[in-house]
C-alpha cells in the first residue's frame, strides 16, 4: 500500500490537460485579436453535426474576401445547439482573421472565448488541488 498517490496522477494529468487546451485557446485568440484583420462575411450556410448523445450544433460557415482580394469560406470551430439571431444564411457578419493564415478566424459575436477560460478554470483547479494534496502527503509522511 505504498503506491496509492499513483492514483493521484490522474486528476493531475486530468488537469494539465485542460489547462494546456484553456491556456493554448486563449493566448490564440488573444493573438488573433492582436494581430488580425476584420472583414464583412455573409453566412452562406451551417454545418450541423451531431454528437454522441444525439445533441445537434450548428456551425456556420461564412465567406469572406481577405484585403489581398482572395476570396475564403471556412466553418466556425464553435458550434451551438441553436442559430443565434443575425447568425442565419445569408446574414452579413463580421470575421476576424489571421492573414498569414485565414483558417484561424473567429466571428465576432458567435465564437466565444469562455470555453477556453472554463477549460483554464478546471485545470487550474484540479492541477493545483492535486499538488496541495500531494505535497501534503509528502510532508506527513
Amino acid at each position: 500500500m505504498e503506491h496509492e498517490w499513483l492514483f493521484s496522477l490522474i486528476p493531475l494529468l486530468i488537469g494539465v490537460s485542460f489547462l494546456g487546451v484553456g491556456v493554448y485557446g486563449l493566448r490564440r485568440a488573444s493573438a488573433l485579436r492582436r494581430s488580425g484583420i476584420t472583414a464583412a462575411g455573409r453566412v452562406v450556410r451551417h454545418d450541423t453535426r451531431r454528437d454522441d448523445e444525439g445533441g445537434k450544433y450548428h456551425h456556420p460557415v461564412v465567406a469572406w474576401t481577405a484585403r489581398d482580394g482572395r476570396e475564403y469560406t471556412y466553418p466556425s470551430t464553435f458550434g451551438r445547439g441553436t442559430v443565434l439571431p443575425g447568425f442565419g444564411t445569408g446574414r452579413s457578419v463580421t470575421v476576424l482573421y489571421d492573414p498569414a493564415n485565414p483558417r484561424h478566424f473567429e466571428i465576432l459575436g458567435w465564437d466565444s472565448k469562455t470555453f477556453f477560460l472554463v477549460f483554464a478554470g478546471v485545470g487550474t483547479a484540479l492541477t493545483a488541488g492535486t499538488l496541495v494534496a500531494l505535497l501534503v502527503l509528502v510532508t506527513t509522511l
